[in-house]
């Protein structure tokens, strides 16, 4: 049994990540991680300016990347997305969903059927077609990791974020069927955040949210984002090799 080098498992040189939602917060993070292990990358989010900013943080890093908008609820945008990602770089190795959206409403009559299925859209619809499209690919060719981004609210629901935890849900169901569906060559796994201190968490009364965390999280706070990267790195590298199906809890210990 041969022992393998810690830092070359971690190595992602000469492949090709492409992560939505990489413009900001856990995606953001995820992107440069990724071109700092030498990889290629595809950053993606419906505003372009704000994936031009992060494909610039890459090349000042000295690696490669391309910024391409994208809804990803629409399969048009996430079609041309693919065409884009491969016409630049070849292919795909490692797929990031991380793109999501839990908007606020005043109440669960007032979701309108338009709003529920722009949160379906996003959440579920998005990567699934990204998944099956670029799973395809990747085992008929040389394999790749697909890595889900959900949400403790798949498996905490709670009030005032319905549509959004059920897509979750959706989606840590979709992990587990993909992994068999495209295994042996494609790996597929999730991350499952818990709160995060990232965009979104300014729109949280912070100070309401500290009280809790001291009591119902272990580690008595909010994730930074790039506390993300640790398992992101794991999960598209060959260190996970022998990892699929997997829905990886990154949430401080959450309850």
């Amino acid at each position: 049994m041969t022992t393998r080098d810690a830092r070359s498992i971690f190595d992602l040189s000469g492949r090709t990540a492409l992560v939505t939602g990489g413009s900001r917060g856990l995606g953001r993070e995820m992107s440069l991680a990724f071109a700092a292990a030498g990889a290629n990358v595809v950053v993606t989010s419906r505003k372009i300016d704000s994936c031009r900013r992060v494909v610039s943080e890459i090349e000042a890093m000295g690696g490669n990347g391309l910024a391409h908008a994208c809804h990803v609820g629409h399969w048009n945008d996430v079609d041309a997305l693919i065409d884009a990602a491969y016409e630049r770089f070849g292919k795909v190795d490692v797929l990031v969903n991380n793109a999501g959206m839990s908007p606020l409403y005043p109440s669960l009559s007032e979701v309108s059927e338009e709003l529920f299925d722009k949160v379906v859209g996003v959440n579920l619809k998005g990567p699934f077609r990204l998944a099956a499209v670029i799973g395809s690919r990747m085992a008929e060719g040389d394999g790749g990791s697909i890595i889900n981004v959900t949400s403790t609210a798949a498996i905490h629901p709670s009030a005032n974020a319905e549509p959004y935890g059920a897509a979750k849900a959706g989606l840590n169901a979709l992990t587990e069927s993909l992994a068999h569906a495209y295994g042996p060559r494609v790996r597929v796994n999730a991350i499952m955040p818990g709160p995060f201190l990232t965009d979104i968490s300014k729109a949280w009364d912070l100070e309401a949210f500290n009280r809790r965390a001291k009591t119902s999280i272990a580690l008595g706070r909010g994730g930074e984002p790039d506390e993300v990267v640790g398992a992101a790195l794991y999960l598209a590298s060959d260190a996970s090799s022998y990892t699929t199906g997997a829905i990886l809890r990154i949430d401080g210990g959450s309850r």
